[in-house]
């Protein structure tokens, strides 16, 4: 009996990633265009209460996450990997009483590092809010043993 593939524990992980858990953002799939993470509206999370909109800290953890999402679906197994860029274009404020959407990609991966793109949006990645692109350094247990 082989073991399940690696994203199958995906929606694990983000259950059990404090930040992720507090803000409320649940895995929503992987196909050919990424690894998708959904953010339900929720008023604790808006950063301006006149207009209602989410706090870019929290779009930014979500593309965060979600670009390491990526990087292990790409990957196949679980490896400790950690944000070595990340840089974030906003191109508009979400919108209010919207739930919030990232799907990142792993368009490159190296021996040691992990190319993300990602879109933050509410309804089509063709209009989003944020994009990110990001690379992530992946590590080996094996290659520690090494050094």
């Amino acid at each position: 009996m082989s073991p399940s593939p690696f994203h199958e524990m995906f929606a694990t992980i983000i259950d059990n990633t404090p930040y992720m858990k507090a803000i409320g953002a649940v895995y929503a799939g992987r196909d050919d265009h990424g690894v998708t993470m959904r953010l339900p509206y929720r008023a604790d999370l808006i950063g301006d209460p006149e207009t209602r909109v989410i706090a870019s800290g929290v779009v930014t953890a979500l593309l965060d996450n979600g670009c390491g999402m990526a990087v292990w679906d790409r990957i196949g197994e679980y490896k400790p990997i950690a944000t070595l860029d990340l840089r974030i274009d906003y191109m508009r404020p979400a919108l209010p009483d919207n739930d919030l959407l990232v799907t990142a990609k792993c368009y490159k991966l190296t021996r040691s590092v992990g190319f993300v793109r990602a879109f933050a949006y509410e309804v089509s990645p063709d209009d989003p809010v944020a994009a990110a692109q990001a690379a992530f350094i992946v590590t080996s247990p094996a290659l520690k043993a090494k050094a």
